[in-house]
């Protein structure tokens, strides 16, 4: 019998044949490793570029027709795309690195401080489950969610007066002096 082309293989990879996928796998996964791993020059994310590129190539199965007999080129289209993604995203964490290492260095009273402020911050968290269902429900409305006490009141279908009630009963039992900070959300990450 013999070999199926690329074009053949990849008609039965369309309709779902993943043995067909496997022998185009077999076949052009070397050559996609080693174009990655002369870009990259690392042999782990020439692994991890290979295993991509194929995943990406069975996900678009369906809506990719091979513009010629061989799925080569495509396949070296999306090796491109997939390394120039990796590249982006190790320049951001590089970047990232150095902001971090441009930050002052703490003082040993604001280590010993953030220290302190862990400790407790664990305490109150190994209590938080502890909390009867209604009070948990107002602390983490008003706590996690940064809800305002109108805001719980309506979320819940209570009276704000009860909101305030149930959070004071939660601080309580949390030993918790000063009003919990809400919980920051991070900002949205920005498109290269």
């Amino acid at each position: 019998m013999t070999e199926l082309t690329d074009a053949e293989l990849w008609h039965r990879v369309r309709s779902g044949d993943a043995e067909s996928f496997g022998d185009l796998f077999r076949r052009h996964g070397p050559t996609i490793h080693r174009f990655a791993l002369r870009r990259t020059g690392h042999l782990d994310q020439a692994d991890d570029v290979a295993a991509v590129v194929f995943l990406e190539a069975w996900r678009s199965r369906e809506r990719t027709e091979l513009a010629s007999s061989s799925a080569l080129p495509w396949l070296y289209g999306i090796a491109t795309n997939v390394i120039r993604n990796w590249r982006r995203s190790r320049r951001r964490h590089e970047a990232a690195l150095q902001r971090i290492g441009d930050l002052p260095r703490a003082t040993s009273r604001e280590v010993g401080e953030q220290v302190e402020a862990a400790t407790e911050a664990r305490q109150i968290l190994e209590q938080i489950p502890r909390l009867p269902p209604k009070e948990f429900d107002v602390l983490v409305l008003s706590t996690w969610e940064g809800l305002s006490t109108s805001e719980v009141a309506l979320a819940l279908g209570i009276p704000p007066g009860t909101v305030k009630s149930r959070l004071n009963r939660a601080r309580n039992r949390l030993a918790i002096s000063q009003p919990l900070a809400p919980i920051p959300q991070l900002p949205p990450t920005s498109k290269d």
